[in-house]
């Protein structure tokens, strides 16, 4: 199993907007695209800078679905993301093996 997982700080004055679009259409759109069999969004508690940071969790089957998944689809889903909050949220995106 892959966790493909999405850390991103965002500026506290959109972060009910953007908790709201990421439960509404991103995530359910991510695993829509058939790459990844569930999500999850977890808030960090250990806040080091001025925004509130998130981790969208993401499980894949194989290593294989998530390259399709960045190559077919995450452009596309990234782009639609900035149009609607460029600028006021940052990620960073790592990709693990669940070992257990």
């Amino acid at each position: 199993m892959i966790l493909y997982n999405v850390t991103t700080s965002v500026e506290p004055r959109i972060a009910d907007e953007w908790v709201a679009y990421m439960r509404e259409h991103h995530m359910a759109e991510v695993v829509g695209t058939g790459c990844f069999i569930k999500s999850s969004l977890l808030r960090l508690l250990n806040e080091e800078d001025n925004g509130i940071t998130y981790a969208a969790q993401y499980f894949a089957v194989s290593l294989e679905q998530l390259e399709a998944y960045q190559e077919h689809f995450a452009p596309a889903l990234i782009a639609e993301m900035d149009k609607k909050f460029k600028g006021n949220y940052i990620s960073f995106r790592t990709v693990l093996e669940v070992v257990e």
